[in-house]
């Protein structure tokens, strides 16, 4: 209604026909501070004066964006502003694979706001009918001399599996996550599309008997890694962990070990970091046969560095490092312990799994049980009891009988 002055009242003039139906602007403040025009349009004129007054209160509340963002924008966005500064190194590298290789193609050129649930469940439909040889230009990326599928016009039919598609999936979802926080959009389509699980391959672990053999195998050939075996099998450390302890950690008079590092491999880099959370970090006690190999490891790294000279290079002082003093490959840890499983003429089982044969082999060693129960972090006595009266003492022992007498009694 025109005010008493003649002079129309604010926006009355603001709703004006446009192609097939109407459209009508307001003045708002952008997120970076400057007053721009924001559009709203309609079939009817009522419709555009109700988004009208909607955008009027929006404007009024903060600061408003004349422009959405592209899908591939807001990722970038998220990857460097949000992911990188506040998450794990390991998971910027994850996230960043899945936003580049499997995500950024195929939705990141949809307006962020537009994005639908159908969107998502065709995109995932489609990674699992994509080649990603012929998606990535894997082979033709090999020298002419080596193209050997897609290049070569035979396709290779590289699909993603489950566990690609659950991460992408995963990754999307967190992204959407984040710009439901910051009001970019209102509800989180890729959450409510479900993925199937991938199916985990169930792998029997080694019994006390074999992790026995395995070691006295590692002693009879002097490797330098048979420390590292000893304490992924008897305290059940993780390969980070191995990798990530210092002479620091360890104390010999006490005989305890402190866990709170871990090597990574993060993209390019590798990294000595604290471990996931404080939680992982803990006073395990050592064993006696735990103290052994230690020492004999300690003595080994001594003459490593007088055989190095000037090319020895210390890295933190880490327990197990190359020949040269640099720190061990993550990747090349899991190869090793292969290669040492098949030429101690064992079944190669993954070395993750080795965490499970722990509970068995410190009953072997004799171990007390109230120190096992530290080593195994059960908060109940019980739970320890349990393990050690399912134990077939004679069997176990007499598995270990060699790997005691080998390194002089210990066990």
């Amino acid at each position: 209604m025109a005010s008493m002055s003649g002079k129309r009242g604010n926006g009355e003039g603001s709703i004006y026909p446009y192609k097939n139906g109407f459209a009508a602007y307001a003045w708002v403040t952008t997120p970076d501070g400057k007053k721009k025009r924001k559009y709203v349009y309609g079939k009817t004129r009522e419709d555009v004066h109700d988004k009208w007054i909607k955008l009027h209160a929006e404007a009024k509340n903060g600061p408003v964006a004349t422009r959405h963002r592209t899908v591939s924008a807001f990722l970038a966005y998220w990857l460097e502003s949000i992911v990188k500064p506040n998450l794990a190194p390991l998971s910027y590298v994850s996230y960043e694979g899945c936003v580049r290789l499997y995500i950024a193609p195929h939705l990141g050129t949809k307006r962020l706001d537009k994005l639908t649930v159908r969107d998502v469940r065709e995109w995932l439909t489609k990674l699992t009918i994509t080649c990603q040889c012929c998606a990535q230009g894997k082979d033709a990326k090999r020298a002419p001399s080596r193209r050997r599928c897609c290049a070569a016009g035979e396709c290779c039919e590289a699909y993603a599996s489950r566990r690609v598609i659950q991460a992408a999936r995963d990754a999307l979802r967190a992204a959407l996550t984040h710009a439901v926080t910051e009001e970019e959009i209102g509800k989180n389509v890729a959450a409510l599309v479900k993925v199937p699980k991938p199916r985990r391959r169930r792998i029997k672990p080694w019994s006390a008997v074999e992790a026995g053999q395995f070691l006295a195998d590692g002693v009879i050939r002097e490797d330098p890694l048979l420390a590292a075996w000893v304490l992924v099998l008897c305290l059940g450390l993780r390969r980070g962990e191995v990798l990530g302890l210092t002479w620091k950690s360890i104390d010999f008079e006490a005989g305890e070990l402190y866990v709170d590092h871990q090597i990574q491999r993060a993209g390019r880099q590798i990294l000595h970091r604290e471990t996931k959370t404080e939680d992982s970090d803990d006073f395990l006690p050592l064993p006696a046969l735990c103290l052994k190999a230690l020492r004999m490891r300690r003595a080994q790294q001594t003459g490593d560095r007088k055989a190095a000279g000037d090319l020895w290079q210390d890295s933190h002082g880490l327990v197990f490092t190359t020949k040269y003093g640099t720190p061990i490959e993550p990747g090349n840890l899991t190869r090793m312990f292969a290669l040492r499983a098949r030429r101690a003429g064992l079944r190669v089982i993954p070395l993750r799994n080795t965490r499970h044969t722990c509970s068995s082999l410190l009953v072997a060693l004799g171990v007390h049980p109230k120190v096992a129960q530290r080593i195994l972090r059960h908060s109940q006595i019980a739970m320890t009891m349990e393990v050690y009266a399912e134990a077939s003492e004679e069997e176990v022992r007499s598995a270990l009988g060699k790997l005691s007498e080998a390194m002089g009694g210990t066990g």
